[in-house]
């Protein structure tokens, strides 16, 4: 069985991460999407509410995993027989990171591969940062989240 993981923090995840998740899916007999846990990290959603909203959010994909972990992402790798990456791309700055992070974890995990997908040209402009800061103004993230993460951040900043 050919698995492969696309891990982040995804807070919140967007149309961005599900166009990837979409296309990474089509290459893979199951695709794991794995929220990274960063104790140290102020989040905008909990572990949890990120772990299910991408659940709501990637039903509609059969072979796709949620799960989440708090190591390093080698020894999920391990502990699941996964040598496949996913990481997707939106700009120059996006790769020089992703390759940084690649040869780390192939120097650490040298049997895994990663993959780079560019988001599709629409979404470039979306990122998990841009959607908290535009929500923490009101504005409107229609169209640039799934319509359950839309609906969580409106209850989140009505609390």
């Amino acid at each position: 069985m050919k698995r492969a993981i696309c891990t982040g923090s995804f807070d919140p995840v967007t149309n961005g991460h599900i166009n990837i998740f979409e296309r990474a899916a089509t290459m893979v007999d199951e695709l794991i999407v794995c929220v990274f846990v960063n104790k140290k990290k102020q989040t905008f959603f909990s572990a949890e509410e990120r772990v299910e909203l991408l659940r709501q959010s990637t039903q509609h994909i059969e072979n796709l995993k949620v799960d989440y972990f708090g190591g390093l992402v080698p020894d999920y790798m391990a502990q699941h027989d996964i040598k496949i990456i996913v990481r997707g791309l939106r700009s120059l700055t996006d790769f020089e990171y992703e390759v940084n992070e690649a040869q780390m974890i192939k120097h650490l995990a040298p049997d895994t591969d990663t993959i780079f997908l560019l988001t599709a040209p629409e979404l470039m402009f979306v990122s998990s940062s841009g959607i908290r800061e535009l929500a923490k103004f009101k504005g409107s993230v229609k169209g640039l989240v799934p319509e359950c993460v839309e609906r969580a951040i409106l209850k989140k900043l009505t609390i």
